[in-house]
């Protein structure tokens, strides 16, 4: 054996080669793609499923979706596809870009730096874009 491949790479790279010979395309997916699947919901329809529609003493949609990205961003803003389409719902709702910042800088405390800084990458991506739209 004159691989110097440790059991984890030899392993990754078993699994991308397997991928690639069952869907060529999948070579070039990236999760970003994800993000036009699903549109952005207006205000008023988040505000009857994720806010005072299910209990008019609760919060409201901003605020539950400040929640999210706290807790996306704490378990380590892996989840790309989920943190952009919860910032472009919080836009939406009407959040400002100071809000999501003070946020997901929170969530340091909890998911560390490395966390906060990829979520803090994501949303201003998606705040950058939103704004040229």
């Amino acid at each position: 054996m004159t691989d110097a491949k440790n059991p984890f790479e030899a392993m990754m790279t078993m699994g991308q080669d397997w991928v690639k010979q069952l869907n060529p395309a999948m070579e070039s997916f990236t999760p970003k793609g994800f993000e036009a699947l699903w549109p952005t919901m207006p205000k008023e329809m988040m505000e009857t499923f994720f806010g005072k529609g299910l209990n008019p003493d609760g919060l409201d949609a901003k605020t539950r979706l400040l929640m999210t990205l706290m807790g996306l961003t704490i378990m380590g803003a892996q989840a790309e596809a989920q943190l952009r389409l919860t910032v472009r719902h919080l836009v939406e709702a009407g959040a400002t870009q100071k809000e999501v910042a003070e946020t997901i800088a929170m969530a340091a405390m909890f998911g560390g730096v490395p966390a906060m800084t990829k979520a803090m990458e994501i949303a201003n991506d998606v705040m950058k874009k939103d704004d040229q739209a």
